[in-house]
């Protein structure tokens, strides 16, 4: 039975320590060692090793200069592939306070991988995590380090990950989808002159948001509603607003945050962000509450789950749930823009995939979770999209206990690692004709002739810190697209706008994207 209050909000949570064992990985290496062989090579004396001071790389004005002077402040990941070539495959770079060591083969960002130990961590987050100190919040699966991120783990996978639980949210977000649906029919016949759909990426963001809403929260927020309630309308600007300042807080000193005003309008972004939030998971509380007193069944979603299990507290699970919410809009309505934009520009694939979709469900059969197993077009779709696209140009991992070795240098604790995925999934050696869109790359058989490196493309991450969100992201993605392309042709804008990527914390379009959508006969 339900017996939490919400005034349990003001809780905090204690960080323990964090572990990570270490591994001694070098070119050709296994895999797999035991922990004595790991330590002896890693303490071994006679074999001299070269550490991170050995390391080429810009200085920090350097990288001012290519940041401001050079106008890659918001092309962070072509900067990935020029620094390649100017540094070779490791290099270091000095961003602010912060001192990155880039990995750009899908060999070292491996060997870096499958050292990260049992509790993983991507960076300490500070900017993310000072805002929670300074407020008495919970810290999430994004910011928790350690046995507590492991144990916030262990309680929200199985709703997230696990296929049975997953697809139970296939009716929720079909009722997305199909608002979305009735939504691209107005925008076309209000401003589209019939045709065409404008800053489709920021229509698709209002889906996602309402996607992700309607299975955390069990709740919808009328993102998509023909006039869309202003709190909702300040909650979606907020999201979007809090990665921008993200990437401006980082750039400077901690000690100086609480000077700047930038600091400030990055807590009051986060302020409200946790406001919303409180009120959608009070509003449940109190729901179940009623329930409870009246003797009712307390069937729900997930954040009924997660009130019922007695796992966690209110406020962890506030914290965890917002943080959930942040991951899971920009996964899903970056890629579904860049895959209708690489659709409509490629009419044959285009048209596969249309055949696909009728051929798995004629006539008005509605796609749901049962029918995407037998859609491989559409997942390679999806695949390629992120290969060309990831929505994370560069992850990171952070050594907080042992030191490790990858390639031939030696790296101590504390080091901070740059994943770089743009560069890899660009490399012509691993993906042959890196730029064009080529989704038969992830059929399956086509390995003999697409050979790749299973480290050349992983968009949502690897390992026990990979992607928490990934399955009910890719269930929006799969169901928006085939529904989508089973009902419109989808052609480019007839100004022949080229839109290309940038870099905002997240990759995204640099301009609108603005389609046409044509009726397809029958529908």
């Amino acid at each position: 039975m339900l017996r939490r209050s919400v005034v349990n909000f003001g809780l905090g949570v204690k960080r323990p320590k964090c572990g990570v064992r270490s591994a001694a990985v070098g070119p050709g290496a296994p895999r797999h060692r035991d922990a004595s062989s790991v330590t002896a090579a890693v303490m071994d004396d006679t074999v001299k090793r070269k550490t991170i001071n050995d390391l080429g790389g810009p200085s920090l004005l350097t990288s001012l200069r290519w940041l401001f002077i050079k106008g890659y402040y918001n092309k962070m990941q072509q900067m990935q592939i020029e620094h390649r070539k100017i540094y070779g495959p490791l290099w270091k770079s000095k961003f602010g306070p912060v001192v990155v060591v880039n990995v750009a083969t899908p060999d070292l960002i491996e060997q870096v991988l499958r050292q990260e130990g049992r509790h993983p961590v991507r960076t300490d987050m500070p900017h993310w995590r000072s805002y929670r100190e300074l407020r008495n919040q919970a810290h999430g699966p994004l910011t928790e380090f350690g046995a507590n991120w492991q144990r916030i783990r262990s309680i929200l996978n199985p709703r997230m990950l696990k296929p049975k639980h997953v697809s139970s949210y296939a009716d929720t977000v079909n009722q997305v989808v199909t608002d979305f649906l009735r939504k691209v029919a107005v925008l076309r016949d209000t401003g589209g002159g019939g045709v065409m759909v404008n800053n489709l990426t920021e229509e698709l963001y209002k889906f996602a948001f309402e996607g992700i809403c309607s299975v955390l929260f069990e709740a919808r927020m009328g993102s998509l509603d023909e006039t869309m309630p202003e709190e909702t309308q300040r909650f979606i600007v907020s999201v979007g607003e809090m990665f921008r300042l993200s990437q401006m807080v980082i750039l400077f000193p901690q000690s100086i945050w609480p000077y700047l005003p930038v600091w400030k309008k990055f807590v009051a972004t986060w302020d409200y962000l946790f406001e919303v939030a409180e009120v959608l998971v009070q509003k449940k509380v109190e729901e179940l509450q009623k329930k409870v007193d009246l003797h009712e069944n307390m069937e729900g979603a997930y954040l009924t789950h997660l009130l019922l299990s007695d796992q966690m507290t209110v406020t962890e699970i506030l914290g965890s749930i917002t943080e959930l919410l942040l991951a899971g809009v920009d996964t899903t309505s970056n890629t579904i823009s860049w895959s209708l934009y690489l659709l409509a520009r490629n009419p044959e694939i285009q048209q596969q995939l249309h055949q696909e979709v009728t051929g798995v469900c004629p006539g008005d059969e509605v796609p749901v979770s049962k029918h995407i197993s037998q859609m491989p077009f559409l997942k390679a779709i999806i695949r390629e999209t992120l290969r060309l696209y990831p929505v994370v140009p560069g992850n990171a991992r952070l050594l907080v206990e042992n030191e490790i070795v990858v390639g031939d240098h030696l790296f101590p604790t504390g080091t901070l690692f740059h994943l770089c995925h743009y560069c890899v999934s660009h490399d012509e050696t691993i993906f042959p004709d890196p730029q064009a869109f080529q989704p038969e790359r992830w059929l399956r058989g086509a390995e003999e002739k697409f050979k790749k490196h299973p480290f050349g493309s992983v968009p949502f991450g690897f390992g026990i810190r990979a992607c928490l969100g990934r399955r009910v992201a890719e269930l929006e993605m799969y169901l928006l697209l085939s529904r989508l392309i089973k009902r419109y042709e989808v052609r480019p804008d007839p100004t022949g706008t080229t839109v290309e990527p940038t870099t905002r914390t997240l990759l995204c379009p640099a301009k609108p994207i603005n389609l046409q959508f044509l009726d397809r006969s029958g529908t």
